[in-house]
């Protein structure tokens, strides 16, 4: 009862700090312009309810219960028990939730705090769950739409000070590599195909950040790709051994996290003024994976919501099947890791979001968040 007393105060209080940062930072058009804002892209790993806004099957969205158990109290949209990375990486800025693009209330007094253009599925291919998600290139195109908005709501002077302060947050990829492996029955057996494939995957995401930067963006952070190989649902693919994980999407995942660094390296040669954060996000989330108990878990291979061995059929809040579809929900969602089968729980992306804002060089590096948002 303590504890619940003490969590009530504080959210009180800052949400108090905020309406008082807010009113500080506002100018006469009622728009809040000199506070760094937080634009995300991505996938189910930052999407925070765009989904729900788009015609695409019941698996890509999170609108059922179980989801949102935890903080919300009811599902959001967010593939995940309850608050997701960004939204810590906000509180830790001192800004609010980040709302969802296609939030329909939306106006653009929200969008100069920033603005979460992620869709779960997404990938940075056009043709990675086509039609179903808000692909890379779709939500760069609704980033340009947020930007003529608030030119032409604030002026481009005042416009550009939200874009050049601003970070920009991406984690894309995985879903590119996932798709091929366990649902397109994509063939990269030849290492030639496995490079090439992975080339496109890293070439969109520059093409990304390239056009970012024309609009004025220099303060980027990025995940690598996690262990997803090793998550729940890719732990039961081989029947014969269950817990280990699916090698194909290994070698794709460690290709691409080869690749990553490179480009960060090279696009800080040749953009002036890009700053980056880039996360080892396969790291922390395999340590947590094999040595749960060291970081607060019990279960760092099972998911606390789903069906089958490990509650690794993705069956949490009959996503794939309706609601009427039975799925197990485990009792303290706290001692899970995994909430469902692919998806991390609140507890996990608390961690995470600690590591990519203050975290030491070894595992953000050059820069963590905290020092991007020019709070260090």
């Amino acid at each position: 009862m303590e504890n619940s007393r003490l969590a009530s105060v504080f959210l009180f209080v800052y949400a108090i700090i905020l309406s008082i940062g807010s009113i500080i930072c506002k100018d006469s058009n009622n728009l809040v312009t000199n506070q760094a804002a937080l634009f995300v892209f991505g996938d189910s790993l930052f999407d925070a309810g765009n989904n729900n806004y788009i015609d695409t099957f019941s698996r890509f969205r999170a609108n059922l219960w179980p989801y949102g158990l935890t903080t919300f109290k009811s599902p959001t949209g967010r593939i995940s028990d309850g608050r997701l990375i960004p939204d810590f990486l906000a509180e830790y800025a001192w800004l609010p939730l980040i709302p969802p693009n296609l939030q329909p209330s939306n106006g653009n007094n929200q969008f100069t705090y920033g603005v979460n253009f992620a869709s779960g599925g997404a990938g940075a291919l056009v043709g990675t769950f086509p039609g179903m998600v808000i692909n890379l290139e779709t939500q760069l195109n609704n980033f340009k739409n947020v930007e003529k908005r608030l030119r032409s709501e604030l002026g481009d002077s005042e416009a550009k000070k939200i874009f050049s302060r601003a970070v920009y947050l991406f984690h894309i990829g995985a879903n590119d590599y996932i798709y091929p492996s366990l649902f397109a029955n994509f063939s990269t057996s030849q290492s030639n195909s496995k490079e090439n494939y992975s080339d496109l995957v890293i070439g969109n995401i520059t093409i990304a950040i390239k056009e970012v930067y024309k609009i004025g963006g220099r303060k980027f952070g990025f995940l690598n790709l996690g262990a997803y190989d090793c998550a729940p649902a890719s732990l039961i693919i081989n029947r014969t051994n269950i817990v280990s994980c699916f090698k194909p999407l290994t070698e794709l995942i460690n290709l691409h996290n080869k690749k990553l660094p490179n480009v960060l390296r090279q696009l800080e040669r040749e953009l002036s003024g890009f700053k980056y954060a880039l996360h080892d996000y396969h790291t922390s989330l395999s340590e947590r994976i094999n040595n749960p108990s060291k970081y607060g878990f019990k279960e760092g291979k099972k998911a606390c919501c789903g069906t089958g061995p490990l509650r690794g059929i993705n069956t949490c809040g009959g996503r794939v099947l309706g609601p009427a579809q039975g799925y197990e929900l485990c009792e303290n969602v706290t001692d899970y890791l995994f909430f469902d089968s692919f998806h991390l729980t609140e507890k996990a992306h608390r961690q995470i979001a600690e590591l990519i804002w203050s975290g030491p060089s070894n595992v953000t590096r050059p820069h963590n968040l905290e020092t991007l948002f020019g709070l260090k």
